[in-house]
Order: C-alpha cells, then sequence, then structure tokens
C-alpha cells in the first residue's frame, strides 16, 4: 500500500513479468516518491486500475497518464463503463483524453500474467469495484470504500493470501466527532464506510483461514485510531483462531513490501 485514507489511496502490485497500480489518489510527484521508495518507477508500470472515480482514489490519474503518453510510454487504465464517463481527464486540445479500456463490473481479464476479478461494491460512488488479482499461486484480495459486506464480497475474497480491507471508522467517534450529521449518515449508510465492528465481525466470521496478510485500510483521521483498529482485528482474529500479518495501512507512508 502506497497511502490509504481520505487524503489518497493507491497500491502496488507485481509479479516477476507485471507491474500494476491500483487508483491512483495521489499526486505525480508523491506517487513517484513513494515508489522510489520501494525500488520501482511509474514509468515501468503496465497498467492501473481504477475502483472508482471519489478523487481520493483518482486525483493523479490525469496526470500519470499525460506523464507516460509524452514519454511514448503510455499506460493501460482500466476503468468501468459507467465510471469512465465521471472522469474528468483534464483534456485539452494539445492534451487529448487518453485512451481507456472500459470493462464490466463482475467480468475479469488479464494484465501481463496477473489475472484480474472484478466484483461491484456498496458505496457511493457511480459504479464503484474491489478487485481481487491471481498470479503465480498468489490471491491477492482489494476492498475498500463500501458499507456492508454482501455475501457477493465474501465469496471473491475467498481463497486470499493478501487482503486489503477497510476499517473506516468507531461508531461512537463518528458520532460525537466533527462531521455534520448529513455526513455522519452518509458515512454510516449501507453505500458509506466499515465501522470496526463490522470489519471485525467480518474478520471473526467470514475471513479466509488461509490468509498470510490483513491490510486494514482507509481509516479515518477523524473518527479513528490506529490502535482502536489494531486492538479489535487482533482480538477477532485470536477468536478467528488465526494469526496472518496484521498491518494497519497509513495515509502518509507505504506500507512495508509484502512477498509470497
Amino acid at each position: 500500500m502506497l497511502a490509504s485514507g481520505s487524503a489518497g489511496n493507491a497500491a502496488f502490485l507485481s509479479t516477476s513479468k507485471t507491474r500494476v497500480l491500483i487508483d491512483a489518489g495521489l499526486s505525480v510527484r508523491e506517487l513517484t516518491r513513494r515508489l522510489a521508495e520501494i525500488g520501482e518507477k511509474p514509468e515501468d508500470l503496465d497498467a492501473v486500475l481504477i475502483t472508482h472515480e471519489h478523487s481520493d482514489h483518482i486525483a493523479g490519474l490525469p496526470r500519470l497518464v499525460r506523464s507516460r503518453a509524452k514519454k511514448k510510454k503510455p499506460v493501460a487504465v482500466f476503468v468501468s463503463r459507467l465510471t469512465a464517463p465521471m472522469i474528468d481527464w483534464e483534456a485539452t486540445e494539445d492534451n487529448p483524453q487518453p485512451p481507456v479500456e472500459h470493462f464490466q463490473a463482475g467480468s475479469d481479464w488479464t494484465v501481463g500474467d496477473i489475472k484480474v476479478q472484478s466484483f461491484g461494491i456498496p458505496h457511493d460512488a457511480e459504479d464503484p469495484v474491489g478487485f481481487c488479482l491471481e498470479a503465480e499461486g498468489v490471491k491477492v484480495g482489494i476492498a475498500t470504500d463500501l458499507g456492508y459486506v454482501p455475501d457477493s464480497i465474501k465469496y471473491h475474497l475467498r481463497g486470499v493470501h493478501f487482503l486489503l480491507f477497510e476499517s473506516n471508522h468507531a461508531i461512537e467517534m463518528l458520532k460525537v466527532g466533527p462531521y455534520p450529521w448529513s455526513v455522519k449518515q452518509r458515512v454510516m449508510s449501507r453505500k458509506g464506510h466499515l465501522s470496526n465492528d463490522t470489519t471485525c465481525d467480518y474478520i471473526e466470521n467470514d475471513l479466509d483461514s488461509g490468509v498470510q496478510a490483513l491490510i486494514l485500510g482507509h481509516l479515518s483521521e477523524q473518527n479513528n485510531h490506529p490502535v482502536i483498529v489494531r486492538q479489535g482485528a487482533e482480538h477477532s482474529l485470536l477468536r478467528r483462531g488465526i494469526a496472518p500479518r496484521l498491518v494497519i495501512a497509513e495515509q502518509k507512508m507505504q506500507t512495508e513490501v509484502f512477498t509470497y
């Protein structure tokens, strides 16, 4: 994870042959800096996958695509058919909208040697999706920005070895926090964000027992705290009877590099 939170989201996944970015919610400068921290460069990306059109997931996308085009190394961008029209590509006569690969939510395809499977998620965007990515016998799941966990998502996340999952807010902190009531209602709705309690319930009852690393992300800076998230998740993992690597993703710095 290069960044996770309401100020910007991006994740990097690579095999021996293929490099993929999931979301581009950081500036190109910051994205470049964080990739460099793990020995990677934006110009080596083979594809960018976009979950939905909210700015914290696409803020750096137009400039990233343009910078690659200027270097004569265009990058494939995969966006759902309904999400694509919602993105402002900042196109001009000199810099037209880049070509985009459209997909239907729920479909799958391959990028290099990575099999990508998309699935719909309940969130207040046009056509939000999560992803499972498989290569070399490893399955990675990405599911953030969702208001609840339907059975369809539980199904897609079976067999994951690495999972990025949301743990956005502590209910009581949200209720007494500084957000306007209308925003609180949105966050708590079935198209909002997952509470710590809901995430812990998923961990305890549905998380795949073979998971090697669980990364909890998209924590609210106003209505949550990493210590609370970790304590709840550790308790649920103990009750589940499994002990994967547990990491709380941060907004201001990238996580460790996970290998399998």
